[in-house]
């Protein structure tokens, strides 16, 4: 279902000055490492897949992550495994800030590096420690799991998308070294549904985009997940949060009416508001998408 089509005009735009660089340098790295650390937001796995990673990879062995799942519940962790599952993939669920998951990270991203390091064998070669790399959109939490793995800060991890600009490796073990990339978007971002939900949850770098809109497509996805799958959400978060019930209205007037009810008329205050409030967990652990049925 498109959220997206009833506002007909592009949404979201950025300039993609740094993107073909980083690109450029991205592939020529991924030509030297054995296995791919992909990071998802799993508030959002579907929407912050590059639509060219998988092209980029190749054959590599590559772990899927989907980071924040304290902003999820077990239902739809388990919804989301049992689809992944389907699809012939296995996605670690982690909490970057707090740690969750990320050993069972580390054991998969080693473990690839076994049957690398036995063929190096076969061959008269000395072993050597995985080279792996963690790619995924801006602000996905992709530092954040680095300084996990290493079990110090060693990478700047910021709230703010693109903070990660050069590569550097960093030896994590004997066994496993690691690249930290920049965050990647696509150069351009054909499928606005997508777009719309990577400004949502902060996920997409140097864009520009309308907060006022965003906010209004927010409402409209909460309401449509609200109409369609009510037993998966926490019970009307806006409502919870507001004290004040959007009904049978579309996000934009809810929106206004909000501002109208508790910012002076403030839509733009509104818009920042609801944004921050969803990106912070503060409408509950809820989910912008579901696994396709």
């Amino acid at each position: 279902m498109s959220i997206t089509g009833n506002y007909k005009l592009n949404l979201i735009q950025w300039y993609p000055g740094h993107i073909a660089k980083a690109e450029k340098n991205l592939k020529e790295q991924l030509k030297l490492v054995d296995v791919v650390l992909e990071v998802r937001d799993a508030r959002i796995p579907l929407a912050t897949q590059h639509p060219q990673v998988q092209e980029w990879i190749g054959n590599k062995t590559r772990v899927l992550i989907l980071n924040r799942l304290d902003m999820i519940t077990p239902e739809i962790r388990q919804l989301w495994y049992d689809w992944f599952k389907r699809q012939g993939e296995v996605p670690y669920f982690t909490n970057s800030q707090q740690g969750q998951g990320v050993v069972a990270v580390s054991k998969a991203a080693q473990a690839a590096g076994v049957a690398l390091n036995q063929r190096r064998r076969d061959r008269g070669m000395l072993p050597r420690p995985v080279r792996a790399v963690v790619i995924g959109f801006p602000n996905v939490g992709k530092s954040a799991l680095i300084n996990r793995l290493l079990g110090k800060r060693v990478v700047e991890s910021a709230a703010r998308p693109g903070v990660t600009r050069s590569l550097r490796w960093v030896r994590i073990s004997e066994q496993l070294d690691l690249l930290d990339a920049p965050g990647i978007i696509p150069s351009r971002l054909s499928d606005q549904d997508a777009a719309v939900k990577l400004a949502i949850c902060d996920d997409i770098g140097d864009a520009s985009y309308d907060n006022q809109l965003v906010a209004a497509v927010l409402v409209d996805i909460l309401t449509y997940l609200e109409a369609t799958n009510s037993e998966l959400l926490p019970e009307n978060p806006l409502k919870s949060r507001y004290d004040f019930d959007p009904g049978e209205q579309t996000g934009e007037a809810y929106l206004h009416a909000l501002a109208e009810f508790r910012y002076q008329g403030d839509v733009e205050r509104a818009a920042r508001k609801l944004l921050t409030d969803f990106r912070k967990g503060l409408l509950g652990t809820l989910p912008l998408e579901l696994p396709p049925n």
